[in-house]
């Protein structure tokens, strides 16, 4: 890997982490738990897209890491490692099939793969199954989030390449 990749990683890196950290310190005007837009997910759907998934990867678990240390919140670091490992293999899948235009769709899906992920380790840890009536109200979240995200992640991509152009 040449030090410009890996440069480029590490501010992707970092800026992940600023957005995950000022996004847990937004209210949502809704209070469902466990549902947050997921801002930061811009940054490893970006990374997919014009990186790789192996360099996202990298990416989203230094920031998981990093972040829940820096936040105080290490015991949440079993769901956001779980949510977000699910998340990125979904949307790593999708990449090869997907058009850029299509971005969108593969947010979505990895917002539901990542309340899968979440949901799927909150049932473990709690040892109960009933905890699975959750999931159309993670379901619905993960299609309202993941719209927005690959929304936010298509005009990045947008505006990065007429930056590239001018």
């Amino acid at each position: 890997m040449n030090v410009k990749k890996l440069t480029y990683m590490a501010m992707l890196t970092a800026i992940s982490m600023i957005v995950f950290l000022i996004e847990a310190q937004i209210p949502l005007p809704f209070a469902i738990p466990g549902v947050k837009l997921g801002i930061a997910n811009v940054i490893t759907l970006y990374a997919i897209w014009t990186l790789g998934w192996k360099e996202a990867g990298a990416i989203l678990i230094i920031r998981i890491f990093l972040g829940n240390v820096i936040a105080g919140n290490v015991m949440a670091m079993a769901y956001s490692l779980a949510g977000g490992l699910l998340c990125w293999v979904i949307m790593s899948l999708l990449k090869p099939i997907m058009k850029r235009s299509q971005i969108w769709i593969m947010s979505i899906l990895g917002a539901i793969g990542h309340n899968a992920g979440q949901l799927a380790v909150a049932i473990a840890i709690s040892g109960t199954a009933a905890m699975a009536w959750y999931a159309p109200v993670l379901l619905v979240a993960g299609v309202i989030t993941g719209a927005f995200t690959g929304y936010l992640t298509q005009i990045l991509l947008s505006h990065m390449d007429k930056l590239k152009t001018n």
